[in-house]
């Protein structure tokens, strides 16, 4: 297999995935380059953080390390890649990087955050993540502009042969980063897709290209990439429906499910669904961003983030089951599960396939899916956690 080819350090999953996508939970691979500082409490400029730095901090914690890693590093859940990379940063602007948080990556683990789409963040609070990651890391640089020159065309071969591998087809997705999003294309100028097939994403199995293609090459496959971009649209506003409109409980009235867990804490997809075919008595839990859920959602699930604990409330410590999900596939709803199992609650389970899968099975969502989604590799399975 040759070594997959573009952005495998893009912002696929700035957080819960996203998405990203299911990536698998590869690793990072090794590399001798030192990736820039990693995030830390101190201000800029040494001593107590500033108001705004802090600010911004404390909102990466939240809402962002939980993938993306603490220091910044990435990896600590998926594909969510670094931050603080160094061509990563010299490539991406403020506006791309704030432009991910908002839409986020759809139908991968990276959530949207924006409350444009229904996210909690608002643009201040945005901007201020995106102030704490560039503090601590390299500063943009200014790269040529203009248009690819290259042909499309041609570009599509060189992708078969150099990036497919790895990076999958529209239809069907693999380990490294969907290159067919349409928010990261939207957002990918021909510069910055540029500047990552040539130096690639190092310390991840992406390496630089710039000495294996040719400069026509290159366009080429620029060309073909941005071919791919959606036509502008609109931001979608806030979807109107609320969480709280949804019942907590599903099927209140019928006999608890019979679950066989995996390592005592994951239920298989197939055994949600026979469940709710057969109307048993449970709570689904949606561990990602409510915006995501306003769009997509296992039929009668409830929103309740993996950063927002006092969400949890509303379920009943009766001994009714309950089944969270995220994308990552196991991440997120993980940390749902722990504050559950923290709280006393008896029977929880984490759904082990996670959403992506559980649609590409065909199985039941709301609103109901519409165009059938890209095929997903099967996601590792996590060890058992420590006791």
């Amino acid at each position: 297999m040759r070594p997959h080819l573009v952005l495998t350090l893009m912002l696929a999953g700035l957080v819960v995935g996203v998405p990203l996508l299911v990536e698998g939970c590869a690793r990072r691979a090794g590399s001798d380059e030192v990736p820039s500082r990693a995030p830390s409490t101190a201000s800029p400029s040494g001593g107590a953080p500033s108001a705004a730095h802090a600010e911004g901090r404390d909102l990466y914690l939240r809402y962002c390390a939980l993938c993306h890693a603490k220091d910044g590093t990435g990896y600590a859940a998926d594909n969510a890649p670094s931050l603080i990379s160094r061509t990563f940063l010299e490539s991406a602007d403020d506006a791309f990087i704030a432009s991910a948080i908002r839409l986020g990556r759809s139908r991968t683990a990276m959530g949207a955050y924006g409350k444009s789409r229904g996210g909690p963040l608002e643009e201040r609070q945005i901007d201020a993540i995106v102030r704490f990651l560039r503090s601590h890391g390299t500063r943009a640089r200014s790269l040529p502009g203009g248009p690819p020159n290259g042909d499309p065309t041609r570009g599509q071969a060189i992708f078969v042969t150099e990036c497919e591998s790895c990076h999958g087809t529209e239809t069907e997705r693999k380990t490294a980063i969907n290159l067919f999003n349409p928010e990261l294309l939207a957002s990918a100028s021909p510069a910055f897709l540029r500047y990552a097939i040539v130096h690639g994403r190092p310390p991840t199995p992406m390496p630089p290209f710039g000495g294996k293609l040719s400069t026509g090459e290159i366009e080429d496959l620029v060309a073909w990439l941005r071919s791919k971009a959606p036509a502008p649209s609109p931001v979608a506003s806030a979807p109107p429906i609320a969480s709280t409109d949804v019942p907590v409980v599903i099927n209140p009235k019928g006999a608890p499910p019979k679950f066989t867990l995996r390592d005592e804490r994951f239920v298989p997809a197939e055994e949600v669904k026979k469940a709710l075919e057969e109307r048993r008595r449970m709570v689904i839990v949606d561990a990602r961003s409510p915006a995501d859920w306003a769009l997509e959602r296992i039929t009668g699930a409830i929103s309740a983030p993996y950063y927002d604990e006092a969400a949890l409330a509303r379920i009943p410590n009766d001994g009714t089951w309950v089944v969270a999900y995220c994308a990552c596939p196991h991440h997120a709803s993980g940390e749902v599960v722990d504050k559950l199992r923290k709280r006393g609650y008896k029977r929880t389970a984490v759904l082990d396939e996670g959403i992506l899968v559980w649609k590409q099975r065909g199985y039941p969502v709301t609103p109901p899916a519409t165009t059938p989604p890209a095929t997903t590799p099967p996601a590792p399975k996590p060890p058992a956690p420590k006791k």
